[in-house]
């Protein structure tokens, strides 16, 4: 006996989309918008828009606008923190404080951060309008999950290096991760700019994310780390001659150019 044909599906309304994709999927288009229009002039009906669903829709998920940026910080920018900043440990003793591990640990944080910046473009654009801007409407929230305990112990890496003469006496040990995340954040939001102003030179145009990485790494290293000792004179190498230096004149003061009136 043939099988009897399954009821048609009586109409009606339409079957709710996944409910954890839909989410994601506003979270995607509000962290966007965020960042290349800032979080001040986004509304939620900007984003409801931009997804295609009423504000009512939007509600829906997120209930209010404070709990839809505490989603995009929990949710989007908190775990690129925990990923770049988890070569660091929470403890000094698990570092030997040598100056190869913080050639080492420095190159992963970079890499790291530039990588992050990369796979999201809107990481460095969002960070540096939202969290490093004084008044972000994003700083007070991210400040609360920066790894204190982590920064405090890398500091403390950098700072073992210098005393042992491996890095440079003028660096400050505590404004390092600062000096890092300018190498790396700032030429990544910046990227449109600085091709602007070399447009016609392709190696500029050339330059990648691994190229940025690379740039940061060897002005960290390089800049931070000291130079190696001069090796001593073999044994019976007669010494240079001493060279007569003259004294310099003085450079001529230069003012700056008058304003005008």
């Amino acid at each position: 006996m043939p099988a009897k044909p399954s009821p048609a599906r009586r109409p009606g309304r339409p079957a709710r989309p996944d409910s954890a994709a839909v989410r994601d999927q506003l979270l995607d288009i509000a962290t966007d918008l965020f960042a290349t229009q800032g979080v001040a002039a986004t509304r939620l009906a900007h984003i409801a828009e931009r997804a295609g669903f009423t504000s009512a829709m939007l509600h829906y998920y997120f209930k209010s606008r404070d709990q839809l940026l505490d989603a995009v910080v929990l949710e989007r920018v908190v775990p690129v923190i925990g990923y770049v900043w988890s070569p660091v440990p929470q403890t000094a003793r698990r570092l030997d404080g040598s100056a190869d591990t913080a050639r080492i640990v420095i190159t992963e944080i970079v890499s790291r951060i530039v990588r992050c910046g990369t796979d999201r473009p809107w990481l460095p654009a969002l960070w540096m309008h939202e969290v490093v801007n004084e008044g972000g409407q994003l700083r007070e929230r991210v400040l609360r999950h920066l790894p204190a305990q982590r920064l405090q112990v890398f500091a403390g890496l950098i700072a073992d290096s210098q005393r042992a003469g491996a890095i440079t006496p003028g660096v400050e040990p505590r404004l390092v991760f600062l000096s890092i995340l300018g190498l790396t954040l700032l030429p990544l939001a910046t990227s449109s700019l600085w091709r602007r102003i070399w447009q016609n030179d392709p190696r500029v145009q050339a330059i990648d994310h691994d190229a940025i990485a690379a740039h940061a790494i060897a002005m960290l290293t390089g800049g931070l780390f000291s130079p190696p000792a001069p090796a001593p004179d073999a044994p019976g190498t007669p010494a240079a001659p001493a060279q007569r230096t003259r004294r310099a004149k003085p450079a001529a003061t230069t003012e700056p150019p008058a304003t005008g009136r």
